[in-house]
C-alpha cells in the first residue's frame, strides 16, 4: 500500500490537530477531562483525514467494547420500531457507542435466546429491547445477561426498566375526541393483542367509552398492516349505526380508508377515522388523518441516555412514560345525526 493509500493513524490526527497522541486517544475514548475546544479540533482532524478508530484494538486496551445492542422483533420494519432504532443509533454515536442490532425471526424461546447470544458475543455493554411481547419480557427476566438493559414496551402498566409512550392515554385521547364530536358507536381496529401496545390501546378505548356511559363495540384484531385494516374495515362497516373507527395504527387506518371508499362512504362526512403513530404520510392521506403522535425519536434517545448512565456507573434504569399528543386533522367531524 502506498503512502497515499495508507489509512490515517492516530499519530496523523495528533499532528494535524497539533496535540499529543495521548490527547487524541482520550478524545476517541470519551475522556471527560478534555476541553471542548480541543475535542472539536481533534474531531475536525479525524474527519479531514477520514480517520476511523479501531474498535477492536480499543476493546483490548480498555476492556470495553463501547457497543450497545438492540434486540428487535421481525416487525421492526414498522414505522415506530425503525424510528426508535434510528434514534438509538444516532444517540449511541453521539455518546461514543456503536450499535449492533439482532432481529428476531419469530418469538420462540430458541430465537430469543439466539438473538441475545448474538449480541452478547459482540461484548455489548447494554441492550435496548424493542420486542413488546410478554414472551420476550419473560425471557429477559429469566436470562442471566450480565449487562444492563432497557425495554421499549408500552403495556397497560409500567414495569421496571421500561421506557414508553403512554399507550392507554393515547387511546383514551383518540376515543375521547370522537365522543366529544358526538359519536356513540365507535369501533376499534386493534393490532395483534400479544403486543403490549395493542393491548394497552384496547384498554384505553374501552375505559374511555365506559367512563362516558357508552358500550364498546367488539374489538376487531388485525396485524398492523394496511391489508388487515382494509379487511377489518369492511367488517366494521357492516355494524349498523357505526359512525367512527379508531384504528390502532395509521397503516390500518389507511386500509380502512380503502374499505370506506369502496362502500361509497365519505370521510369524515359519513365516517370519522382516527389512527395512531402519526407516520409522516398521515398528513398526506386524503383527507389528512387525525392521529396520535408518539415521539419515537425522543424515546430512542432517552433509552440510550438511561443505558449509558447505568453502564458508566449511574443509577439503575427505572420506568419512564412519555405523554402522546392528539393531532387533529380533517378525518374527523360530527356525525350527521348529531
Amino acid at each position: 500500500m502506498t503512502e497515499h493509500q495508507r489509512a490515517a493513524s492516530m499519530r496523523d490526527v495528533a499532528a494535524l490537530a497539533g496535540v499529543s497522541h495521548q490527547t487524541v486517544s482520550r478524545v476517541v475514548n470519551g475522556h471527560p477531562s478534555i476541553r471542548e475546544s480541543t475535542r472539536q479540533r481533534v474531531r475536525a482532524a479525524m474527519d479531514q483525514l477520514h480517520y476511523r478508530p479501531n474498535r477492536a484494538a480499543r476493546a483490548l486496551v480498555t476492556a470495553r467494547s463501547r457497543t450497545i445492542g438492540v434486540l428487535s422483533t421481525s416487525a421492526a420494519a414498522l414505522y415506530g420500531p425503525v424510528s426508535s432504532i434510528n434514534a438509538i443509533q444516532d444517540a449511541g454515536q453521539a455518546a461514543g457507542y456503536s450499535v449492533a442490532v439482532a432481529q428476531l425471526p419469530d418469538l420462540g424461546a430458541d430465537a430469543i435466546s439466539a438473538g441475545l447470544d448474538h449480541l452478547l458475543a459482540q461484548s455489548v455493554e447494554g441492550i435496548v429491547v424493542i420486542a413488546p411481547q410478554e414472551v420476550v419480557l419473560d425471557r429477559l427476566s429469566s436470562a442471566q445477561l450480565g449487562v444492563p438493559y432497557v425495554t421499549l414496551l408500552g403495556g397497560p402498566s409500567a414495569v421496571q426498566r421500561e421506557l414508553t409512550v403512554d399507550q392507554v392515554a393515547g387511546a383514551r385521547a383518540a376515543t375521547r375526541h370522537l365522543i366529544g364530536l358526538g359519536h356513540t358507536r365507535i369501533v376499534h381496529l386493534s393490532g395483534p393483542l400479544e403486543w403490549f401496545e395493542a393491548e394497552a390501546r384496547v384498554h384505553g378505548y374501552r375505559a374511555e367509552l365506559e367512563e362516558a356511559g357508552l358500550t364498546p363495540e367488539p374489538v376487531l384484531e388485525g396485524d398492523w398492516t394496511a391489508e388487515s385494516g382494509y379487511r377489518l374495515g369492511r367488517r366494521a362497516l357492516d355494524h349498523a349505526g357505526v359512525t367512527a373507527v379508531f384504528a390502532s395504527n395509521d397503516q390500518m387506518a389507511l386500509g380502512l380508508y380503502h374499505a370506506a371508499r369502496e362502500r361509497g362512504l365519505g370521510i369524515p362526512e359519513q365516517l370519522s377515522v382516527v389512527g395512531f403513530d402519526d407516520i409522516p404520510e398521515a398528513a398526506h392521506f386524503w383527507p389528512p388523518l387525525t392521529t396520535v403522535l408518539q415521539d419515537f425519536t425522543d424515546l430512542g434517545r432517552r433509552s440510550v441516555e438511561s443505558l449509558v448512565a447505568e453502564i458508566e456507573g449511574g443509577a439503575e434504569a427505572t420506568a419512564v412514560s412519555l405523554q402522546p399528543e392528539l393531532i387533529v386533522r380533517s378525518s374527523t367531524a360530527r356525525p350527521r345525526t348529531a
